[in-house]
């Protein structure tokens, strides 16, 4: 993947430390924030609407899946997604450049939601196709253009990645609040219009702001020699062509079915983070002591796919839920159920910045990575294990749960997510074998695609099994899961020393 420090890179132009602009960080800090309020804006704000239009009846202008179905093609669409962006960081790297890379990437992310706002089935699919390969090319790319514009020694930097994460979340948050309000009112398609006209606000402010952000000018930091080039860009387009004919084909005589291809991306997701180990414990340029650190990392992967899975359901199984099963009336005023999404990001600026400040005070005394991992997974199965509650003693789906249990769930998420979130990155980068430093980000996207895919499979329970037996189970299994990495404690802290 993309480095983020450019002062080892010849091409690169480092901005002068005296940058100051946005509030004491370097401009283009607004720029790519800017671009990414947007990004998750139209992401999110998509999502929290995709898993209900594809469960309403056609009559309402959906797709009239049944829930655990929609629920499993809308994990599938996320499992895509971060498998799409493995590849991305490594064409940004070979071939595009960081900063042509996001430029395409919001293009094609732009161009998929347009497709989306047409009201034909054929669409959305093109759509999600779009979406799927623009967040691949964007999503890995972005953060690594954050750490171009500081040089490695620069005391400003986390504090703006600080502020970068919390534009993220200010996306996130807002995304929701319009597109299922134009979804309830006035249909689906007008809520995937306003996804498009947000990704294209924030291709426009970044094409603006493009003078601001460091080494803009070059191509690619490990371009392929000519020869080399020309052989990749053949291969791809050989590649894409091969794939799409097979699959055209294979719907055509019936066997490529919406439950196969869902099956295919979940084997998928399963087998390229085994191949991604096997090769870097195999690798010669992996040294014993960066083998004996990728053990501990792999228990910290499964503890990322544990909690992920949890999380991921925010946008399907636990929106489901909202929409059928709890209030959508706060104080006299009635609200769509898509709304419920807008908390997670809201919970999420709130408290970042409290848990932050938390562990600064705590300075050596803070818990170990792997324990705050852990207690972040142990949050996400909370949060399922809280449904079990409103959901049990009910004989039909006629009741309706009071707002603030979905809303309790979405805060024991949130904070969660801020824990496995910001030590699992962390984590990442430091524990990766030197010899595969630029492609550590695939290893954390390869546990996002795995929670998808293997969430593909069991949310088509969902509707299936009671709504107790569903939340309950699942969130027992992650709770297990967090518990166990805390058991591992004193290992994971002597394999894990350069992590603390």
């Amino acid at each position: 993947m993309s480095r983020t420090a450019t002062d080892t890179d010849p091409g690169a132009q480092p901005p002068p430390g005296d940058d100051t602009a946005f509030f004491g960080q370097p401009r283009g800090l607004l720029t790519l924030s800017g671009l990414e309020v947007w990004e998750r804006f139209s992401f999110l704000g998509m999502q929290a609407i995709l898993v209900l239009y594809f469960a309403d009846t056609v009559a309402h202008g959906g797709m009239g899946m049944d829930p655990g179905t929609a629920a499993s093609v809308s994990a599938a669409y996320g499992t895509l997604v971060y498998l799409v962006s493995v590849a991305g960081g490594w064409l940004a790297d070979r071939i595009l450049g960081s900063y042509r890379a996001v430029l395409w990437g919001g293009i094609l992310i732009a161009c998929g939601h347009y497709s989306m706002a047409v009201p034909t089935a054929t669409m959305t699919w093109v759509g999600l196709g779009l979406i799927s390969a623009g967040t691949g090319l964007l999503k890995p790319n972005v953060a690594s253009m954050v750490g171009k514009l500081y040089r490695t020694d620069d005391e400003r930097r986390d504090a703006g990645f600080a502020l970068y994460y919390m534009g993220i979340n200010i996306g996130a948050f807002a995304g929701p609040l319009i597109t299922a309000w134009l979804g309830d009112h006035k249909g689906w398609h007008w809520g995937f219009s306003a996804a498009a006209i947000g990704m294209t606000f924030g291709l426009i402010q970044y094409v603006a702001g493009r003078r601001h952000l460091a080494g803009r000018k070059h191509s690619a930091e490990y371009a392929l020699p000519p020869e080399g080039l020309r052989r990749a860009v053949r291969l791809m387009i050989v590649g894409a062509v091969v794939v799409v004919a097979l699959a055209v084909l294979l719907a055509a005589v019936g066997w490529l079915t919406m439950d196969r291809f869902v099956d295919c991306l979940t084997v998928i997701s399963v087998i390229a983070p085994v191949v991604y180990f096997a090769v870097m414990f195999r690798s010669p340029r992996v040294t014993a002591d960066e083998r004996g650190r990728l053990r501990p990392y792999l228990v910290l992967f499964i503890a990322s796919v544990a909690f992920n899975f949890i999380l991921f359901q925010a946008y399907s199984t636990m929106i489901l839920l909202a929409s059928t099963n709890a209030e959508t009336t706060i104080f006299g005023f009635h609200f769509p159920a898509g709304w419920y999404a807008s908390a997670l990001g809201a919970f999420e600026v709130a408290l970042a910045p409290v848990v932050a400040a938390l562990w600064a005070r705590m300075g050596p005394r803070q818990p170990h990575a792997s324990n705050k991992i852990a207690i972040g997974v142990i949050l996400g199965g909370l949060s399922f294990l809280l449904m079990v509650l409103p959901t049990s003693g009910h004989s039909d789906d006629t009741y309706k749960m009071a707002v603030w249990w979905i809303v309790g769930s979405y805060l024991l998420l949130g904070l969660g997510d801020i824990l496995v979130e910001t030590s699992g990155m962390s984590a990442t980068t430091k524990l990766a074998p030197k010899a595969f430093a630029s492609q550590t980000m695939s290893l954390w996207f390869l546990s996002l695609a795995l929670a998808n895919g293997i969430q593909a499979q069991t949310v088509k329970l969902y509707g299936e099994v009671s709504n107790p037996a569903y939340f309950g189970v699942n969130g027992a299994i992650a709770v297990a899961v967090g518990v166990a990495v805390i058991a591992l404690a004193p290992w994971l802290r002597r394999t894990m020393h350069p992590v603390h």
